[in-house]
């Protein structure tokens, strides 16, 4: 998996299957990118999670606010077509032309017909990059993506070029 921008925004869908993978800080140290979330993500979505503050404490992961009045326009228009937190990454990512990592599939077909410039990258990408950079075990994988599917309700679409992999390894 190669990143091409200097940051990845998170969408709440992705962190929340990396803390369910039971790995969340050890993915996010894995990744060659600094790896951001949005305010409104953090404050609707993921305020219960535990390792999510940890990430925030070891400098891992940093939350981001908007910063010009053209990403807040852009919050508002995008969020009559995607929730709130999916606004928020997609008008951050794009000012500032930023990957975002989610896997809504209204955010990805958002951004294809939109923001071709921008690297889209999901939970099954993000997953197989750590384990083969860190060359995790098939058993602690498997147990990794089951955490996915279990607590964190994710399997891949049919349609993800990593569904095959997915499947094989869990």
């Amino acid at each position: 998996m190669q990143i091409t921008h200097s940051h990845i925004l998170l969408d709440a869908c992705c962190v929340i299957n990396f803390c369910a993978s039971g790995e969340f800080l050890a993915i996010l140290k894995s990744l060659p990118a600094e790896i951001v979330v949005t305010t409104v993500v953090q404050e609707r979505e993921l305020k219960t999670l535990l390792e999510f503050e940890e990430a925030i404490k070891h400098g891992l992961l940093k939350v981001v606010d908007f910063e010009s009045e053209e990403e807040e326009e852009s919050f508002v228009n995008y969020a009559v077509d995607l929730d709130d937190g999916e606004s928020a990454t997609c008008a951050i990512a794009v000012h500032r032309k930023w990957a975002i990592a989610t896997d809504d599939d209204k955010a990805i077909k958002f951004l294809q017909k939109n923001f071709l410039h921008l690297q889209i990258l999901s939970t099954p990408e993000i997953i197989k990059h750590w384990s083969e950079k860190q060359s995790i075990d098939s058993l602690v994988l498997s147990n990794v993506l089951n955490g996915i599917k279990i607590k964190g309700r994710y399997v891949p679409p049919k349609n993800n070029p990593l569904q095959s992999w997915w499947q094989k390894s869990s």
